[in-house]
């Protein structure tokens, strides 16, 4: 807008969500493990964990972001929430809980390449 010889810009804001893009890529692969059955621990949500949800623990994403995670072998999937931080094992990109890790059928092999994709 031109007033008097002057430009005058508006300048707009845009409010990214929690979970931008900025924050970690999209669809990732790797290994993933999962939490012993047993384990009574908290998470860093500060939540004790809870062997029968469908949640995960991831290194950098948010808390609250949605993966679906597809065994790579057998392509099953499953929806889990992150709610931890790790795995801090090299290579490895999720901790799984037991229950996700039963649905995906990989708690008798202990370690699954999967694909994990934000929803």
């Amino acid at each position: 807008m031109m007033r008097g010889g002057l430009l005058i810009a508006a300048v707009a804001t845009v409010a990214l969500p929690v979970a931008s893009m900025a924050q970690g890529p999209r669809q990732f692969s790797g290994l993933a493990s999962f939490y012993d059955k047993n384990y009574s621990g908290r998470t860093a949500t500060g939540v004790r964990y809870d062997p029968t949800k469908f949640t995960a623990a991831h290194r950098t994403l948010p808390f609250g972001t949605k993966l679906v995670v597809t065994d790579t072998r057998t392509k099953r999937t499953v929806t889990v929430t992150v709610n931890d931080r790790g795995p801090f094992i090299k290579g490895r990109v999720l901790d799984l809980s037991y229950a996700a890790a039963t649905a995906l059928n990989i708690q008798g092999r202990g370690l699954a390449h999967v694909t994990a994709t934000v929803e």
